[in-house]
């Protein structure tokens, strides 16, 4: 039975990792946390609502080597769901690799990504399997070129785009938060167009129509390190990117603009009070409808016929959908036809369409239509909305 240790296993995304882990696979978990009486009530909780006692706690400081070393003895996988603001990603990535576990992380971060970049070479010849980029964004955009390519004979262009809105919900700031602002020091717009990455501080806006009570919304450019490799696995590919959705006129246009220039001035003592300033925009200002929702619009060639596919996912709890993708990879992952040794991002690991499948399966709602000339054939017939999360 394989044993997985989820860091930060008692935060929002953890305990929703175990939660769906547990439901999904007979996999056993531990919950380690800095706080061991919050990480054991959840344990002795899941314990009591899933059969065989799998769970356990344990106190760890991620900061410490020594510390993580010893919690991840007897571990087949460290899943790291801590932020990077508590927990280091050298000594993290390092004690997994030391302690001979492979590793999956959910985190935000260019230099946790260069880092995991340098140590490719010994991640292989250590034969262990490290996955990084796992979640929502990032994590699906690429999974859902993948998946659009899957449906087509020939890809030629592949936007994705994001609609993030959690207005409504009443979640406090966390230390994930401090992680989003760290990401926005290192925020890069370029896409991929006309056969070629713009420059890094290029910037591009386009409106896009995401159909339904959503509609047509402005979207900013934002890269994503994920999709840097798909125009090598689709040479036919000439257009590429990920966009986000604006949100409301006031955090577009003015606390975005603050945040930019106040982490440009104040990078370290900014973090926190701008921080608690976006949370307030993101969960304050928006209106309905109140979801997450990521899409794909791609267009190519279908039995010689020019066609365009869109797909979707989406689901009302933006913390569910950074679980459920990560969720539905290891069930790959668990059962070997995703494993391998190496270094990889999880939206070119995954087998794209299996895992649109489970994520389903697990409340994500998938929508896809493919339309090929003037007549629109949709390839889901039956669409079901995703339960509520407990």
């Amino acid at each position: 039975m394989t044993k997985i240790l989820i860091l930060g296993g008692s935060g929002y995304t953890g305990r929703l990792l175990a939660r769906h882990l547990l439901e999904q696979t007979d996999a056993e978990i531990v919950l380690a946390a800095r706080d061991l009486e919050k990480a054991q009530a959840l344990a002795d909780q899941l314990n009591g609502e899933f059969k065989g006692a799998r769970v356990t706690a344990v106190r760890v400081d991620a900061a410490e080597a020594a510390s993580l070393k010893s919690a991840l003895r007897g571990a087949d996988m460290l899943l790291a769901a801590a932020p990077l603001t508590s927990a280091p990603p050298e000594t993290v990535i390092r004690s997994a690799l030391e302690a001979g576990v492979d590793y999956l992380d959910v985190q935000l971060g260019m230099k946790k990504l260069a880092l995991l970049q340098s140590l490719a070479g010994e991640i292989k010849q250590a034969g262990r399997c490290f996955v990084t980029e796992a979640g929502f964004h990032p994590g699906l955009p690429a999974a859902l070129v993948r998946y659009a390519a899957a449906q087509l004979d020939v890809i030629e262009s592949a936007v994705t785009a994001g609609y993030l809105n959690m207005g409504g919900s009443k979640l406090p700031y966390t230390d994930s938060a401090d992680e989003l602002m760290e990401f926005f020091k290192e925020y890069q717009a370029q896409v991929f167009k006309n056969g070629r990455w713009t420059k890094p501080s290029s910037f591009d806006m386009r409106k896009l129509d995401f159909g339904g009570d959503i509609g047509r919304k402005n979207c900013y450019s934002m890269y994503l390190p994920e999709l840097q490799a798909l125009p090598e696995m689709y040479p036919s590919l000439k257009e590429a990117g990920f966009y986000i959705s604006e949100m409301h006129w006031l955090t577009d246009y003015f606390i975005n603009m603050a945040v930019m220039v106040g982490l440009k001035l104040f990078p370290r003592r900014g973090i926190r009070p701008l921080g608690k300033l976006m949370w307030w925009g993101m969960f304050n200002l928006p209106k309905p409808p109140y979801r997450v929702e990521l899409m794909v619009k791609a267009k190519g060639l279908k039995n010689g016929q020019q066609a365009q596919v869109r797909a979707s996912v989406s689901h009302p709890d933006g913390y569910e959908l950074t679980a459920i993708p990560v969720v539905a990879y290891l069930l790959q992952y668990l059962d070997g036809s995703a494993k391998r040794p190496g270094l990889w991002m999880m939206g070119h690991l995954a087998e794209p369409v299996r895992l649109m499948k489970d994520m389903e399966k697990m409340g994500v709602l998938v929508q896809t239509s493919e339309v090929f000339e003037t007549s629109e054939v949709s390839s889901l017939e039956k669409y079901h909305y995703p339960r509520r999360p407990r």
